[in-house]
C-alpha cells in the first residue's frame, strides 16, 4: 500500500512509498482502510522533533475510515463498519483509567513508542501515536476506534478524532465553563476554532479571540466568537471588555512561553488557565511562589480534551447532526497523500486552519 514515510528530521522530508505493509491484526487488534485523515499541527510537531517520535515513522492520528479486518476476540466490530480512530485508546484497567481518568492510560501509548506498526521491506516503521495515518491502511487496538453511523462523512469523522474533540473537550469536560461565564481563546487554528464552539455551547457570554493571523479573525467571529484581536492587542480588550478585571477562562491552544504568560494575565484573579496545546519541551515558563498564591489561579491542562472517545465522539457527532456543531467550515483544504509537504508548509505558515488527507 501507499504511506509517507519520515525518515529523518534533519530534512523532514516524507518518502512517499508504495511498499508499506501494516502488521496484524493480531488478537484484540482491527485493521482499518483510511478514507480521511487530517494533516494536525501536531503531526507537524513531531515532523520537526517537537514531539518525540521514533524514526522511520508514519505520521498521522486524526483520521477515519472503514474497517477491514479483526483479529480474535474482537467481536463487536465486522469489516465494513465505519469507524473514528482514538489515537489515545483506554485499557480501562489501569489506576488512571478506574478513577475516571482514560485520556491519562498509558497503556497503549508506551506500546506505540516501543512496537513498529509497519515494514517497508526489511524496515520497520513506527505509526505516530501507534496511528499512521498517512498510510491507506492501518492496525490499531480495539479501544483504538470509535464505530459510527454510516451517515457521517469520513472527513467530518476524521475532525472529531483529535482536534474536535481536544478543542470541544477542553471547554466542556477540563474547564467545564458555565452558562455566562467569560473566556479567551489564543489560538484560531483547528483546535482554537473547536474551542470556540465549545465555549459558545457551553453559553459563555464572553469569548475573545486572539490569532496573530488577522485573517482568522472574522473566521472565529463565525464559529462564535463576540471579539477577536491579536495578540498585542489582547490585554486592552479584554481589560475593556471586562471592567479590568479579567476572565474567567484563558485558553492556550498555541502554548508557548509568551502566550501562557499572556493566558495567565488574561486570567481574572481566581480564574483559570487552561493549557491546550502541546508546545515545546525544552522552552519553560517562569512562574514565582507569591504570583501563584496571591492570584488565586489555576493552571489545568486539558491532555486529548480530558476525553474518552467511546462517550464523547457520539456526544460530538451528536451535536453535529443537530446543526450545534459546525464542522465542515472547518476543513479549508482537502490535499492528496503525495500533497502533505506542501500542506505541512502552509500549516506552518498558519495559511489554513484545518486540511484534510482525502483518500479514493
Amino acid at each position: 500500500m501507499r504511506a509517507a514515510v519520515l525518515t529523518s528530521l534533519e530534512d523532514g522530508k516524507l518518502d512517499l512509498r508504495d511498499d508499506v505493509v501494516a502488521l496484524g491484526p493480531g488478537p484484540g487488534e482491527v485493521r482499518v482502510r483510511v478514507r480521511a485523515a487530517g494533516v494536525c499541527h501536531s503531526d507537524l510537531s513531531a515532523r520537526m522533533g517537537t514531539l518525540p517520535q521514533p524514526l522511520p515513522a508514519i505520521l498521522g492520528h486524526e483520521a477515519a475510515g472503514d474497517v477491514l479486518e479483526v483479529g480474535d476476540g474482537v467481536t463487536d466490530l465486522v469489516p465494513g463498519d465505519r469507524v473514528i480512530v482514538n489515537w489515545l485508546p483506554a485499557c480501562s484497567t489501569c489506576p488512571a483509567c478506574l478513577r475516571g481518568e482514560p485520556y491519562l492510560c498509558m497503556a497503549h501509548v508506551i506500546f506505540a513508542y516501543a512496537q513498529p506498526r509497519f515494514f517497508a521491506g526489511d524496515t520497520p516503521i513506527f505509526g505516530m501515536a501507534g496511528c499512521g495515518a498517512f498510510a491507506e491502511e492501518m492496525v490499531v487496538p480495539r479501544p483504538g476506534v470509535v464505530k459510527i453511523g454510516d451517515d457521517v462523512p469520513y472527513e467530518i469523522a476524521a475532525l472529531v478524532g483529535c482536534g474536535v474533540m481536544t478543542g470541544v473537550g477542553a471547554v466542556i469536560n477540563t474547564a467545564q465553563v458555565r452558562p455566562g461565564d467569560t473566556v479567551v481563546i489564543i489560538g484560531c487554528g483547528g483546535v482554537g476554532l473547536a474551542a470556540i464552539q465549545g465555549a459558545r455551547l457551553a453559553g459563555a457570554s464572553l469569548i475573545v479571540a486572539v490569532d496573530t493571523v488577522e485573517a482568522k479573525h472574522e473566521v472565529a467571529r463565525g464559529f462564535g466568537a463576540t471579539h477577536a484581536t491579536t495578540p498585542d492587542g489582547m490585554s486592552d480588550l479584554v481589560a475593556q471588555v471586562t471592567a479590568g478585571e479579567g476572565v474567567d477562562y484563558a485558553f492556550d491552544v498555541v502554548a508557548n512561553p509568551q502566550t501562557l504568560r499572556s493566558a495567565w494575565t488574561a486570567a481574572r484573579r481566581g480564574g483559570t488557565v487552561v493549557v491546550v496545546g502541546a508546545g515545546r519541551a525544552d522552552r519553560y515558563v517562569e512562574f514565582n511562589p507569591f504570583e501563584l498564591l496571591f492570584e488565586g489561579k489555576r493552571i489545568l491542562p486539558a491532555f486529548y480534551g480530558s476525553g474518552d472517545g467511546r462517550r464523547d465522539f457520539p456526544r460530538l457527532l451528536d451535536l453535529w447532526r443537530a446543526g450545534r456543531l459546525d464542522l465542515a467550515s472547518m476543513i479549508t483544504q482537502r490535499v492528496r497523500l503525495d500533497e502533505l509537504d506542501q500542506a505541512f508548509a502552509a500549516l506552518g505558515r498558519g495559511d489554513v486552519i484545518r486540511q484534510v488527507v482525502v483518500y479514493d
